[in-house]
């Protein structure tokens, strides 16, 4: 099978492409990927010499590129490209909205042209919105509260019409807060590692006490998996860890494993939309086979493990001085 992968370079995309050859070698995969400030060819290192393996630099909102890798006639299109941080998003709404909605019509459209026989959507949680009780199931309506949330919950709806109108041959995913190797530093678990590890404190957004679903980012990989090979066209497919932690808990799992105490948390404002608990209900694709693999304790281990065992890795990102020109940025945002 012949996949074109887009956003390949970033976090969940390197892993699922590592994840694939791993599984099956004979696979092609096209990668497409910008490489803006979250995609790193280094997270691909190790396979970047396989025969099986092209990579394009290219933006998946330019047309032209798009469909000179569309008309190779991949089975597949798996859209993991998507400017994705909350925090970038209120700073920067217009670029959210030009990658993630526009580049996935762009996407849409080559697909239709060349009648790709599967389309898959990577999406995320944040669409649903925040729940207070109870979990989201597929049916839930969204309600998204970030321009983030948004341009993905745009996004998906677009997915959705192109099969309804079109006939596209269409699969969409959500998952739950994925966590793990080569995941880019400004998100909480590397930014609270990798602070620790060089002897800054961590920031915690107001009382810490927002939940989110923790899912390691290779049972992710498996669920994109499964559904790529299973799923029904036109269905949607939430993937969930079933591991809610509020952000304290995750914090002080991190300072645990790191011989950290609480001194080293430093409570900052809130961000503004800030969603207060997430939960997805992953019945419905557990119910056709597919089960989380990692227990979390051991999945958080391996990977404050990992940012300890390679800061060649991260070291080159921070000094890059990218998150702290966001943290200023947004912390004048607040002040206003």
């Amino acid at each position: 099978m012949k996949l074109l992968i887009t956003g390949g370079a970033g976090f969940i995309g390197s892993n699922f492409i590592r994840y694939i050859f791993n599984k099956y070698p004979d696979y092609k995969i096209i990668n497409l990927d910008k490489l803006t400030y979250c995609g790193n060819l280094e997270n691909l290192r190790d396979i970047e010499n396989n025969p099986n393996y092209a990579f394009v630099k290219g933006d998946i909102a330019d047309g032209k590129i798009v469909d000179q890798i569309v008309s190779r006639r991949p089975e597949a299109i798996l859209n993991f490209a998507a400017e994705s941080h909350v925090d970038r998003s209120i700073l920067d709404p217009q670029s959210f909205i030009k990658t993630d909605i526009l580049g996935t019509q762009t996407l849409l459209e080559a697909a239709k042209r060349h009648q790709i026989e599967r389309f898959i959507q990577i999406s995320t949680d944040e669409v649903y919105g925040s729940i207070k009780e109870g979990s989201f199931t597929e049916e839930s309506p969204l309600r998204p509260n970030s321009p983030y949330a948004a341009s993905k919950t745009g996004a998906d709806l677009l997915v959705r019409a192109y099969q309804q109108t079109f006939g596209l041959p269409i699969l969409i995913t959500r998952s739950s807060n994925n966590f793990g190797p080569y995941q880019y530093p400004e998100k909480l678990i590397p930014l609270f590692v990798t602070n620790l590890l060089e002897g800054q404190k961590v920031p915690v957004y107001g009382d810490g006490q927002q939940i989110r679903d923790w899912l390691y980012v290779m049972d992710n990989c498996a669920g994109i998996d499964f559904v790529l090979h299973h799923g029904q066209i036109g269905d949607i497919y939430n993937i969930s860890g079933h591991n809610e932690r509020t952000n304290l808990e995750i914090t002080q799992i991190i300072l645990e494993q790191l011989t950290k105490d609480e001194s080293s948390i430093e409570h900052v404002a809130d961000r503004p939309g800030h969603d207060r608990r997430y939960s997805l209900d992953s019945t419905k694709l557990q119910k056709m086979g597919w089960h989380p693999r990692y227990e979390f304790g051991e999945a958080m281990a391996k990977t404050v493990q990992w940012y300890q065992d390679n800061p060649q890795w991260w070291q080159p990102l921070k000094s890059g001085q990218y998150l702290e020109y966001y943290r200023k940025q947004y912390q004048e945002r607040l002040s206003k």
